[in-house]
């Protein structure tokens, strides 16, 4: 996947960004995703919906630059995996707030796009701090409609089926534990993810394709868009959100 130069900020010169753009900003983990995903795998999706959101809201009449991800998250629940390297509440929280302080110097507002839940508390906490700071930020999730299946599972595995199918090991993909998140949270707060899925998996990729990631995916880019233009105070008109 390759983002469009001219909203790669990491690829921008200083005196080459657009006057007050606002900034998109992925935010994902590097965690275990089974023993069939890589390590990478909230990043990964956390970019490309962010790039494809990016695209859609210049259609629309923005100046919209990606940032380079977060690709450290708070991970703790995963740390009984070899691989997991988390950073942990505190600190994302830090630097969420540090790096909108920073960009919000030159942009006109930050969104974070995040695709971790376990970077949840920490975003609401830095987002609420620099909202009371007066600076013009949000935060968005990428999820998807009707997903039963928690962490590597299914809609996981299929949306790396479609965005990074050289590092899915399909052939080692296996079930996890398929229990509903009211039944398994109280058990991984205890103990972890591997309290409840010795193979680190909440679900069952059996079935996972890339024509369901490109529709999950659709769905994602969808729902970020919408959700960042209620954050920036757009109301402009629709164009077709699909992937590219």
């Amino acid at each position: 996947m390759d983002l469009n130069p001219d909203l790669d900020l990491a690829a921008a010169t200083s005196p080459g960004l657009p006057a007050l753009p606002s900034v998109l900003v992925p935010v994902g983990s590097i965690e275990q995703h089974g023993p069939h995903l890589p390590l990478d795998t909230d990043a990964v999706i956390a970019t490309a919906v962010a790039t494809r959101a990016a695209k859609v809201l210049v259609a629309r009449g923005r100046a919209v630059m990606v940032a380079p991800a977060i690709s450290y998250g708070s991970s703790g629940e995963h740390q009984d995996f070899a691989g997991t390297s988390s950073i942990g509440d505190t600190v994302l929280n830090q630097v969420v707030v540090e790096l909108a302080r920073s960009m919000r110097t030159w942009a006109a507002d930050v969104v974070f796009v995040n695709a971790h839940g376990g970077n949840v508390v920490a975003l609401r906490a830095a987002v609420r701090q620099l909202l009371d700071e007066g600076h013009d930020v949000g935060w968005v999730a990428c999820d998807c409609e009707n997903v039963v299946d928690l962490h590597a599972g299914r809609t996981e595995t299929s949306l790396m089926l479609y965005l990074a199918p050289w590092n899915v090991r399909l052939g080692r993909a296996e079930p996890g534990n398929t229990g509903s998140l009211e039944e398994l949270l109280p058990l991984m707060k205890a103990g972890g993810v591997k309290a409840v899925s010795a193979n680190g998996v909440l679900g069952d990729p059996t079935g996972a394709s890339a024509e369901e990631g490109r529709a999950a995916l659709t769905t994602m880019v969808r729902d970020v868009v919408r959700a960042v233009q209620v954050i920036l105070g757009d109301s402009l008109p629709d164009v077709p959100t699909g992937p590219s």
